[in-house]
């Protein structure tokens, strides 16, 4: 696989951590540069684990992993999103929403957005493909991707409001049943 193809490769991967990370950043209500570098830094460090892990356990439980990881995407994302389109309507007037981290989320969306490139990594393995850099590409790529996601996602949820956050539930839940339909289609 020659670069480009990597670096294509790396963007498609991206693209549901992206769609996540714009959803992270609708919930803050203020640019917070800790939320924003840890949100991509963990999009980031789940995309480019997943093919390594892949890439190790090759062909021995391709079946199983191909065969449930629509199934826990869709659960996962449909309960964040889900959660999140309700929050959205739980907010007190009297005083502003506080933006805080939630690790348990991240990981969980981290874990949901990613578990597809554990395929890549059968792929990687059955080419003999360099693993390092293969996976380092896909990680920085996802990083930035993200990272810029968090970014146009705080732009246009502080003027959203309380919309934003449910606009991004429903995005997650409209991702969830993608990558569910991908995986029986």
């Amino acid at each position: 696989m020659n670069m480009t193809e990597l670096l294509l490769l790396s963007a498609g991967l991206s693209a549901d951590a992206f769609s996540a990370s714009v959803c992270e950043g609708f919930k803050m209500k203020k640019p917070d540069r800790f939320g924003t570098f840890l949100t991509a830094l963990f999009f980031g460090v789940f995309q480019a684990v997943m093919p390594l892990i892949g890439y190790f356990l090759a062909k021995r439980f391709s079946d199983v992993t191909t065969a449930f990881d629509h199934w826990i995407a869709f659960i996962l994302l449909g309960i964040i999103g889900g959660k999140m389109f309700v929050e959205s309507f739980h907010t007190e007037s009297t005083e502003e929403k506080v933006y805080r981290i939630n690790i348990r989320e991240l990981i969980l969306l981290a874990v949901a957005t990613s578990i597809d490139a554990m395929a890549v990594g059968i792929v990687f393995s059955a080419q003999q493909s360099d693993i390092v850099f293969s996976v380092s590409v896909i990680g920085t790529v996802t990083f930035l991707l993200s990272l810029l996601g968090v970014i146009i996602g705080n732009r246009f949820g502080g003027r959203l409001g309380t919309k934003a956050e449910a606009v991004g539930g429903i995005v997650l839940i409209i991702l969830g049943v993608k990558l569910f339909l991908e995986g029986i289609l």
